[in-house]
């Protein structure tokens, strides 16, 4: 099934495997640590590298940065062709991801990730992964994305934040 081919009455049928929080089960989704050099003038975090393609991170055909205000979600949405691979420099993010690639080991799962200033790390969404974020801190999250593809509308399939799985969205309070 292309992503195309996905409809709201066809994810609301679905059986979803969520996964706790933190926990990346969804195959081929990764989560990659992103080194900070501090000292006393300040710091520099490394986003993006070449040299990283050895462990799995893609070229870069697009690359574009999106402020969240805080408490909004953005989703849900998935590509057919471009993979996402972004990582968050300023506030604190919830990724939220599903599998809807039939074939695959992983198909239902849904994952709860999350990205920060104070944690940077990259995360890789191939094509037909279901995504959407949630900002989590004030004022605003501000997340830059290596595309591997230039930005396509034709290849952005979207649907509203609460069709399936509202439940999955942080905080949970209690």
């Amino acid at each position: 099934m292309k992503a195309r081919d996905v409809t709201e009455p066809w994810l609301k049928s679905l059986d979803y495997v969520v996964q706790p929080p933190g926990r990346v089960t969804i195959d081929g989704v990764a989560v990659r640590d992103l080194a900070v050099h501090l000292d006393g003038r300040g710091d520099v975090t490394e986003l993006w590298s070449s040299a990283w393609a050895k462990d799995g991170v893609l070229p870069t055909a697009h690359a574009y940065q999106s402020a969240t205000d805080f408490g909004v979600v953005k989703c849900w949405h998935l590509h057919d062709v471009h993979t996402d691979q972004f990582t968050v420099t300023r506030g604190k993010l919830q990724v939220s991801l599903v599998d809807l690639r039939e074939e695959s080991p992983t198909f239902r799962h849904v994952n709860a990730i999350f990205l920060g200033s104070l944690r940077p790390r990259m995360i890789r969404i191939p094509p037909r992964i279901m995504h959407g974020w949630k900002a989590l801190t004030e004022p605003e999250v501000l997340v830059v994305n290596f595309q591997t593809h230039v930005y396509d509308l034709a290849d952005e399939f979207k649907f509203a934040w609460d069709c399936v799985l509202a439940e999955v969205w942080e905080p949970k309070h209690g």
